[in-house]
């Protein structure tokens, strides 16, 4: 029978798409749905909301990752089931959030947490990412699975968050910190819009195999992938292939998504770009774009020392410098990016001018409207 806008449930076939969210949600934030009073923070990584009815939820945030085995999972799902009726959730940055009605199962949830250690010793879930401190990092998938990354994302942020441990345990920045990763220029993260961004670049364009090109690829796909119009169809000793103006090349790495003989990645050619002051929030002031900082940095494996290092300079300068509630781009447009640069120790080249003008008078960030 076709569709009835009359009777949209008649005949309705359910199992087709995602579930109702409604059906994961824990009982007492269904019955309050939408009833929310406020919250709080009680510790780092413990959360109480509070609804209209004086029915309340603890929460306990702990640090997860992107990637997860099999037995990590299950052994998620069965602190869910001891402690939470089962329920659990993942946050879109990568934490996982156990909720509890009764505040009597928080202290036993909590220990129980604290207790489970990987055999080196480190902790398989710790508490925090919560309020003025660093939450964890949201990222793309990196050498791991996607096929134009630049770098490797959770390595990357795996070195970085070893680092910064404490920090996700504790809330002594002036704001909260957002930091992303993105392993190409795509940004399938958000790295355009965070408060730290680390960025995979290419600097060479694609390599193109003439030999086996037109065997591999379907060569207006190719062509047509290319944003800038870089590339063009050729023929090469007798075979057909493409060819790429380098000048026009952004190194986007789109042409090698639809031809597996054109490869970006190089050893030399792909790295690192940070980029700070992103953030999406109207509070305070109207959302910003991320600047990149520093342009470049080698891909170090397994530890990247010089990229932790340069996150860790800008974060405790940022710390140490910026008044209570003021995001890191807030700071530096206050201080003024010259001695953004000073306080921080960074390089200032000619590659950070920020010279493209078009989207201000194009494109709108804000509900902040100035005339």
């Amino acid at each position: 029978m076709g569709y009835d806008a009359s009777n949209p449930m008649n005949d309705r076939i359910t199992d087709i798409g995602p579930r109702d969210f409604k059906e994961f949600l824990p009982p007492v934030i269904l019955r309050n749905f939408g009833m929310w009073l406020y919250h709080d923070i009680l510790e780092p990584g413990v959360l109480v909301h509070v609804a209209e009815s004086g029915e309340k939820v603890f929460t306990v945030r702990v640090g997860g990752a992107r990637v997860m085995s099999v037995s990590h999972i299950r052994e998620i799902c069965e602190i869910a089931d001891k402690h939470c009726d089962g329920y659990v959730r993942w946050t879109t940055r990568n934490n996982v959030e156990f909720m509890v009605e009764d505040e009597a199962k928080l202290k036993p949830l909590i220990a129980d947490l604290e207790s489970r250690k990987f055999d080196g010793g480190s902790h398989k879930f710790p508490k925090g990412g919560t309020g003025a401190g660093l939450t964890n990092i949201v990222h793309t998938q990196g050498w791991l699975h996607c096929h134009t990354a630049a770098l490797d994302a959770s390595g990357i942020v795996k070195a970085v968050m070893d680092e910064l441990f404490d920090d996700f345990q504790q809330m002594r920045f002036p704001a909260h910190v957002r930091i992303s990763l993105a392993c190409c220029l795509n940004m399938c993260g958000a790295v355009h819009c965070s408060d730290i961004a680390i960025l995979g670049i290419h600097r060479k364009p694609p390599m193109v195999d003439h030999e086996n090109l037109a065997n591999m690829c379907e060569i207006p796909l190719a062509v047509a992938a290319c944003p800038t119009g870089a590339i063009k169809a050729t023929t090469t000793d007798g075979k057909k292939s493409v060819v790429v103006n380098d000048d026009k090349c952004m190194y986007c790495g789109n042409c090698f998504t639809m031809c597996p003989s054109m490869p970006l990645a190089d050893a030399e050619g792909s790295g690192v770009a940070i980029l700070v002051g992103g953030k999406l929030s109207n509070r305070i002031s109207a959302p910003m774009f991320s600047k990149v900082v520093v342009p470049f940095i080698p891909n170090e494996p397994p530890r990247w020392p010089q990229t932790v290092a340069v996150i860790k300079q800008i974060l405790y300068a940022y710390a140490d410098d910026a008044k209570k509630y003021e995001r890191l781009g807030d700071w530096a447009a206050r201080i003024g990016w010259e001695r953004f640069f000073e306080k921080t120790g960074l390089q200032f080249t000619a590659h950070l001018i920020d010279d493209y003008r078009f989207a201000y008078t194009t494109w709108r960030t804000s509900t902040q409207f100035k005339f």
